[in-house]
């Protein structure tokens, strides 16, 4: 039976005390530990390790999806306003963990502290579903992506021999996760700067079998910027906006979280925190921002080869690369795009084992998931997470497009839940703050708090209940569509009811009984250590502004 804990990631993890509280003496021994001795992430890591988390088939297979539903204008003022709703979780994160940036800390512990041990619980399971079901996704759409070429065998094959590679570069040694993840990573930013380059070529004519500048003309008639979705007019072209708005979300899930995971083992992170959350939000602005844009700029949004338009589906930048007429390129970006799913499939199973790991090893799992091999992977929770990702099959017996969509349905209710969760807390910890009259010495203050936690907070919720909103227009009903939109509510509820019950504590931690002390004075030793770096001349200084 799982034990009352709630610790869910990081080997380091603090275990509770007897009433489910974080525990003074274990919270002492993290701060003691010399974590400056154990901090080999620098800033410039960080900032790789989020943004290449979110550079994935969400950018390079979604859009088109969303394209092709509701306009190129729909999609681009989509993912804007996402990449606001992520800079908001990202500034709660930061002021969190820039506070406090034990070894060991992770978002559940973070919960635990702050909020209620239940929920942390349930955020620690959420976490690992969110992982686990966003390998079959990753998976899934690089069999869409392979299908481009139209090979002679059964997508199966692609699938099954993606889920053995990635199984193979996690099972064995994590040096062959790193290295192999090292690599792939480097090819995404070299293809999101290079397809940016690609689409302003595009825009202004450049491709041989172009006869002008093509501007934004697949934004006007008899093309629509924003098309109309479940009704006409003006309430179509929001419902339009408002669907996009929902499923922009799976590109930047879990991104931001990456950052706040990683705090515990940053080098000087009351210094590099804060600015890798603000690089963080700026470089989404140029990755995302400037991609959704160059998407309806070079793929007419009725094409017949967008995810979405047909059963098959292609990346809508390899679409735009080939009717520019640009030969070779589309083939080499299609490559390129598969390896992005590859990697993040791969990153994801390791993540997920290490979830479900934590969770065994804090007593929220059984104990079988803490076993490991020679080479210290827990093999078990690797195996089991894995494994989930086997529902990428469902190709066989479905479209490509469809499996895909139900899975980043799944996915988003994940991620949904997981942002109101930190909001929620951040909000606790803030209250908290104040009543301790401790909220002037916080080392990051983002601007706007909290009222913009509280706008986020709202939009959030509404996106949750709202995001199988077109299940329920005249004539669309479908059962397996409304499970996968709402599936993820229901299976957490329960999990947190049932571990309520078990633990029986109360339904939250009171204001005045909220520990933000605890570690406090250990992390001001910490960063009173810490000696920032002078630039010596001007390429230095840029280089340090940058990284």
């Amino acid at each position: 039976m799982f034990s009352k804990h709630h610790e869910a990631g990081g080997h380091d993890s603090p275990p509770l005390d007897h009433d489910g509280r974080v525990g003074e003496s274990s919270i002492l021994a993290l701060g003691d530990q010399k974590d400056q001795l154990h901090r080999g992430l620098k800033s410039r890591h960080i900032q790789f390790m989020a943004l290449s988390g979110a550079i994935g088939t969400g950018l390079f297979i979604g859009s088109g999806s969303i394209l092709a539903t509701t306009g190129p204008a729909s999609l681009f003022l989509a993912y804007i306003c996402m990449i606001l709703v992520v800079w908001v979780i990202m500034d709660c994160l930061a002021e969190m963990v820039t506070y406090l940036p034990l070894r060991g800390v992770t978002i559940p512990y973070l919960v635990g502290r702050f909020l209620d041990p239940s929920v942390a619980f349930t955020a620690g399971w959420n976490y690992w579903f969110a992982y686990a079901i966003l390998i079959g996704a990753e998976s899934t759409a690089a069999g869409i992506i392979v299908e481009y070429w139209k090979p002679p065998v059964n997508v199966a094959l692609w699938i099954a021999i993606i889920l053995a590679v990635e199984l193979a570069l996690n099972i064995f040694s994590v040096s062959y996760y790193g290295e192999a993840e090292f690599w792939f990573s480097s090819i995404k930013f070299i293809t999101i700067l290079g397809l940016i380059i690609v689409g302003i070529v595009i825009f202004f004519g450049g491709g041989p079998a172009q006869h002008g500048i093509l501007g934004f003309s697949y934004w006007k008639a008899p093309l629509s910027a924003f098309k109309e979705f479940g009704a006409k007019g003006s309430l179509g072209q929001f419902l339009g906006f408002w669907y996009a708005f929902i499923q922009a979300a799976f590109a930047v899930l879990l991104s931001a979280e990456l950052i706040a995971i990683a705090a515990g083992e940053t080098v000087a992170p009351r210094r590099n925190i804060p600015k890798a959350a603000r690089r963080f939000a700026w470089r989404l602005v140029l990755f995302y921002g400037c991609s959704s844009l160059i998407v309806g700029i070079v793929v007419p949004s009725d094409h017949k080869d967008l995810l979405g338009a047909s059963d098959a589906g292609s990346s809508p930048f390899v679409i735009g690369i080939k009717n520019a007429g640009i030969p070779i390129l589309n083939h080499i970006i299609n490559a390129c795009i598969l390896t992005s799913a590859w990697s993040t499939g791969n990153s994801f199973v390791f993540s997920g084992s290490r979830v479900l790991y934590s969770l065994a090893k804090d007593g929220d799992a059984p104990r079988i998931f803490r076993t490991t091999n020679k080479q210290g992977v827990p093999w078990v929770a690797v195996v089991t997470t894995w494994s989930i990702g086997l529902l990428a099959f469902l190709n066989v017996s479905n479209s490509g497009v469809t499996v895909f969509n139900w899975l980043v349905n799944i996915i988003i209710g994940c991620g949904f839940i997981s942002w109101i969760i930190i909001c929620v807390t951040y909000l606790r910890f803030r209250r908290a703050m104040q009543y301790n009259g401790l909220l002037d010495t916080l080392p990051y203050r983002s601007y706007f708090q909290p009222y913009k936690t509280w706008i986020s907070l709202i939009i959030v919720t509404l996106l949750t209940i709202t995001k199988g909103f077109q299940i329920f227009l005249a004539g669309q009903w479908d059962t397996k569509s409304f499970v996968a939109a709402y599936i993820t509510l229901p299976i957490m509820l329960a999990i947190y009811i049932g571990h309520k019950i078990w633990s029986r504590t109360p339904l939250y931690i009171p204001t005045k009984d909220i520990d933000v002390l605890t570690g406090k004075r250990e992390m001001d030793e910490l960063e009173a250590m810490d000696e920032p770096r002078i630039p010596k001349n001007w390429l230095e200084k840029a280089w340090y502004w940058v990284a």
